[in-house]
């Protein structure tokens, strides 16, 4: 039972009362209140008349207590201190790891937007094919070193893969990099949509082109480093099919797009300004997010105080020089590049033909681009479904025969059989004229799978741009061997007659690279972790 009652502030007495049985242990027990002159008792009553008691006490204690208090000012507690502000709570382990997953997947948002923007170049590409052809009167073989003049940037790929590597900005290295060149190319294609398109202003814009390929090659890298560092966290070659995926849906509707506006409005700067937009949203989305990476040794700050700027470079090509020399990593890069700048590429040259010999629509060509990237997205899922699980060697050796086979195709149209067998010409432009492109570029995806697993920690950027730089320039060497075939056989915009001959020396340069398909893994699968030994 809980009673009040009044004692001295330092004081007070218990009145007990009698009892015919005294307790063998006191069963009550006093503790004096902080507020002076009350007493706060606890003592557990023996008998019925004993607990009636109390409570008149508790009666006569409470009414005396309520007319004090209404008489009496009211007590000032004693002055304390002021509490100090109690801490932030720390969030809780779950709360953390949603707000980590919330910021990958914004982060995913980001690479997947930078791989449909890659894709979607073909857009304003169409147009500025167009406007060198038929505004500037390019010959095919101008046309086409143009277009591989424009690439050159791209080589430099490296350079940019060791920097995002190496060098933070803003406890950032990847999300900054993908700024910076969506940052590029937005001024590049901005700049092409004010200027006069005519032959004076030529210069200016193909330093545009430069500066554009400059930034798409910056975004490239680190797009690509991003998904190799999730990916060791996933299952195999999931997330290069998604970024294949990506890429490919961009293509699509650019294609699917580019020839519509281009056949409606016969205007490249509006096809300009509308790419300027889309890379104007992704320069905001990728400065609005947070970058959140797996953890790994070099994702640490400590890293960078520690060592001076050129220790680091110094460092990453020297990561960079020891992977690529390995001997797992070394074969299968040289096998891929080689197998694309063998093969003399007349892209330029067909352009040409569809266009101006045949006056096929722009309409017809970007929609057999689409066509083209169908056949890509269809590959990549056929891949990660079912293809992956065949040994390396036999998938790009079959991969490689299709393609020679592929290219044919051009010959088809070249030398009209298409319209003895009653196909017309922008039907078989349509189904066909992209095949071959198609099955190019899907060749890529099993080498991005297999860098994956074998690229070392810190080297994602590095050894990323190294390839697809690689690339690049197997593409411009390949593109530099179609312009000296043209030119050897004696093809030009008024003479197509020996096209059929270049085409199918083409097909047969496409199988040369199956006499050192022994470079590739023989047993592995993208479902392998370790690469077996030649």
């Amino acid at each position: 039972m809980l009673c009040l009652s009044p004692c001295a502030p330092h004081r007070h007495h218990h009145h007990h009362l009698h009892h015919r049985h005294p307790p063998a242990r006191p069963a009550a027990s006093c503790r004096n209140a902080r507020g002076p002159g009350v007493a706060l008792c606890l003592r557990t009553p023996a008998t019925p008349e004993e607990r009636r008691q109390r409570r008149r006490v508790a009666r006569l204690h409470d009414a005396s207590a309520a007319s004090a208090s209404a008489a009496a000012p009211a007590l000032k507690p004693p002055a304390t201190a002021p509490a100090a502000p109690a801490p932030a709570a720390r969030p809780t382990p779950a709360a953390e790891r949603r707000g980590r997953l919330r910021e990958m997947r914004r982060l995913w948002w980001v690479c997947g937007v930078g791989y449909w923007v890659q894709g979607f170049r073909c857009f304003p590409w169409l147009a500025l094919n167009f406007h060198l052809a038929r505004g500037l009167g390019l010959s095919p073989a101008a046309l086409q070193l143009v277009q591989n003049a424009g690439n050159l940037p791209l080589v430099a790929k490296p350079l940019f893969g060791v920097l995002s590597d190496a060098i933070y900005i803003g406890r950032a290295h990847r999300l900054p990099y993908i700024s910076i060149g969506a940052l590029l190319q937005l001024m590049a294609w901005g700049t092409l949509a004010i200027i006069p398109v005519t032959g004076d202003t030529f210069p200016t814009q193909m330093a545009c082109i430069l500066v554009g390929n400059l930034g798409a090659s910056v975004t490239e890298v680190v797009s690509d480093a991003v998904v190799t560092e999730f990916s060791r966290t996933q299952k195999a070659g999931v997330l290069q099919s998604y970024a294949f995926i990506a890429l490919a849906a961009g293509s699509l509707l650019g294609n699917l797009s580019g020839g519509y506006v281009l056949l409606k409005t016969q205007e490249p700067k509006i096809m300009f300004t509308s790419f300027s937009v889309l890379l104007g949203f992704q320069l905001a989305l990728s400065l609005g997010t947070k970058e959140t990476l797996p953890s790994t040794p070099r994702n640490t700050r400590s890293r960078l105080v520690t060592s001076s700027l050129a220790a680091n470079l110094r460092k990453q090509f020297s990561n960079l020089m020891t992977a690529i020399s390995e001997e797992r990593i070394f074969y299968p890069l040289t096998w891929i590049m080689t197998s694309f700048a063998v093969v003399p590429i007349l892209s330029g040259t067909m352009f040409c033909f569809q266009t101006q010999y045949l006056k096929l629509d722009p309409s017809i060509i970007g929609l057999s681009k689409v066509v083209g990237q169908v056949m890509v997205l269809s590959l990549t899922v056929l891949y990660n479904r079912y293809l992956k699980r065949i040994p390396l060697r036999h998938l790009i050796a079959g991969v490689q025969m299709l393609y020679a086979v592929a290219v044919l195709s051009d010959l088809v149209l070249v030398k009209q059989i298409n319209l003895m067998l009653g196909i017309p010409n922008e039907i078989h432009v349509l189904c066909f004229s992209a095949l071959a492109e198609a099955i190019a570029q899907f060749k890529v995806l099993p080498f991005s799978v297999l860098l994956s697993s074998l690229c070392p920690p810190g080297c994602e950027g590095s050894l990323f741009a190294f390839f697809t730089s690689g690339l690049v320039f197997s593409a411009i060497l390949s593109g530099v061997f179609g312009v000296g075939l043209s030119t050897l056989i004696g093809v030009s915009s008024v003479d197509y007659s020996n096209l059929p001959l270049g085409i199918l020396l083409q097909s047969l340069a496409a199988l040369l690279p199956l006499g050192w398909i022994s470079f590739l893994p023989e047993k592995w699968t993208a479902d392998e972790k370790v690469v077996m030994q030649r």
